[in-house]
C-alpha cells in the first residue's frame, strides 16, 4: 500500500486549492446568470399572459432600446443624470467623511454636531426637493443638492459608526508604544473606520440614484427620470422600462466598483 509523504501531501494541497478558489469565484457568476435567466423568463411570461397590466416584454423593450442608443437620446439622458449623480455625491462624501471623523473622534464635536445630523437623518431627500427648487430655481444646482443631502447623511453617520467602533484595545496598545493622538488617528482609527465608511458610501449611492430621478421628474431637460416623465405622458411604457433598466445598470456598476475598492482597500479583514 502506497504512502503519501509530508511533502507529496503538501503539493497535493498546494494543486486542490487553486481549483476550491476557482470554485469559489465563479460560482456566484453562475448563479447570477442563472438568476437573470430566471428573471427573464418570467418576465416573458408576465408580459405575454398580461399578468401586470400593460407591462412590454423583453422583446420591445430591447427594440425600443436600440431606437434609443440609435438616436443618441439614451446616452445623453443617462449622461446628465450621471453627472449630476456624480458631483453630488463626490461633494456629499467630501463634506460627510471629515465630519463624521470629528463628530467620532472629538466628544464636543460630536455633541454640537449630532442633534442637526440626527434631525435631517429622519427627513427624506424627497422631501428637500420642493423647498430646493423654490429656494435654488430649476437650474442644476437644487437638483445636485438634494443628492449631496442623500449622500452626505448616509455616509457621515458610517464614519461616525466607524470611529466609535474602533476596537479599544487598539488605541491603547498604540499609546502605550508612545504614539500621539493624530499618529492613532492616522495609522489606527481611519484604516478601521474604511469597512464602515465603504458600507456608507454604497448606501449613499443608492440613495443618490433614487432622488436624482425624482428631481429630474419634477423639473429637467433631461436626464432619465425626465425622458420616463414624458414617456408617461404618451403612455410609452417601453422608454419607462428602458430608463428603469438603464438606472439599475449604471447604479449597479458604480456599487460593483465601490465592492472592489472595499475589497482592495479591507483584504485585511475577515469576510465569509
Amino acid at each position: 500500500m502506497a504512502v503519501i509523504t509530508a511533502p507529496e501531501n503538501e503539493k497535493a494541497t498546494a494543486k486542490s486549492a487553486p481549483v476550491r478558489g476557482r470554485k469559489r469565484r465563479v460560482r456566484p457568476i453562475v448563479l447570477n446568470l442563472i438568476a437573470l435567466a430566471i428573471g427573464m423568463v418570467i418576465w416573458n411570461v408576465g408580459a405575454a399572459l398580461a399578468m401586470i397590466g400593460d407591462l412590454p416584454g423583453p422583446g420591445d423593450v430591447a427594440s425600443r432600446t436600440g431606437e434609443m442608443i440609435g438616436d443618441g437620446q439614451l446616452f445623453e439622458n443617462a449622461w446628465a443624470s450621471l453627472q449630476r449623480v456624480f458631483l453630488g455625491f463626490l461633494i456629499g462624501n467630501a463634506v460627510a467623511i471629515p465630519i463624521g471623523f470629528l463628530m467620532g473622534w472629538y466628544p464636543v464635536a460630536r455633541g454640537l454636531l449630532e442633534p442637526y445630523i440626527q434631525f435631517f437623518r429622519t427627513i427624506p431627500p424627497l422631501a428637500i426637493i420642493p423647498l430646493a427648487i423654490v429656494l435654488m430655481g430649476i437650474g442644476e444646482t437644487p437638483k445636485v443638492f438634494v443628492i449631496f443631502i442623500a449622500a452626505f447623511m448616509a455616509t457621515v453617520v458610517a464614519a461616525f459608526q466607524g470611529v466609535t467602533n474602533v476596537d479599544r484595545t487598539l488605541v491603547n496598545a498604540a499609546r502605550v508604544l508612545g504614539a500621539s493622538d493624530g499618529v492613532i488617528f492616522l495609522k489606527v482609527v481611519m484604516p478601521a473606520s474604511v469597512p464602515f465608511l465603504l458600507v456608507g458610501m454604497r448606501i449613499g449611492l443608492g440613495s443618490a440614484w433614487a432622488t436624482v430621478v425624482a428631481a429630474e421628474i419634477m423639473g429637467a431637460e433631461s436626464g432619465v427620470g425626465q425622458s420616463m416623465m414624458q414617456a408617461q405622458t404618451y403612455y410609452d411604457m417601453p422608454t419607462i422600462v428602458v430608463g428603469v433598466i438603464t438606472i439599475g445598470v449604471i447604479g449597479l456598476v458604480m456599487d460593483r466598483l465601490l465592492l472592489l475598492a472595499e475589497r482592495r482597500l479591507t483584504g485585511w479583514q475577515e469576510t465569509r
